[in-house]
């Protein structure tokens, strides 16, 4: 069986209390009651033959509905889910409005083995947090992309 790969951007912003992160609630009635531990940074599936800086920008307008910011992304390296998905990352500094974020639709069977496919979003929201709460909330195999991040952007400031 081939590896699952996708990538992704973990947009961050500098405010006054320091960085706040966007993560990425899963839409669907799968997720519709679960929290901690199941955000993630904005991601999608690679294809093959597909760039995977490309594939995180594509993923970003497909689930936030807004383009990733212009800028010099930090690359935060893979990470290998649970599941075995490798999860490639890469940090942005921007700007989004949570209330204005809209994601693609997806189509799934539900209620299962019903035959009936009803349409929900891959996303039902966005929201930004500060490093701890974003680490409470992201999946625990993502958690490393934060850290990486905050590291990068202190050796940055350190210069």
């Amino acid at each position: 069986m081939a590896t699952r790969v996708s990538a992704g951007i973990m947009l961050y912003r500098r405010v006054d209390s320091g960085i706040e992160l966007l993560l990425a609630h899963p839409g669907g009635p799968y997720f519709a009651k679960k929290d901690l531990g199941d955000w993630s940074i904005v991601k999608g599936e690679v294809e093959p033959g597909e760039a995977l800086l490309a594939v995180a920008h594509r993923e970003f307008v497909e689930e936030t509905g807004h383009v990733a910011p212009d800028g010099t992304p930090i690359d935060l390296a893979a990470i290998v889910q649970k599941g075995g998905k490798v999860v490639h990352a890469w940090g942005m500094e921007g700007e989004l409005d949570p209330a204005t974020a809209v994601s693609n639709v997806v189509q799934l069977e539900w209620p299962p083995r019903s035959g009936r496919r009803q349409p929900f979003p891959e996303i039902d929201r966005v929201e930004w947090f500060g490093p701890d709460e974003a680490r409470r909330r992201i999946k625990e195999t993502q958690i490393p992309f934060i850290d990486r991040l905050l590291e990068a952007l202190d050796r940055a400031a350190s210069r």
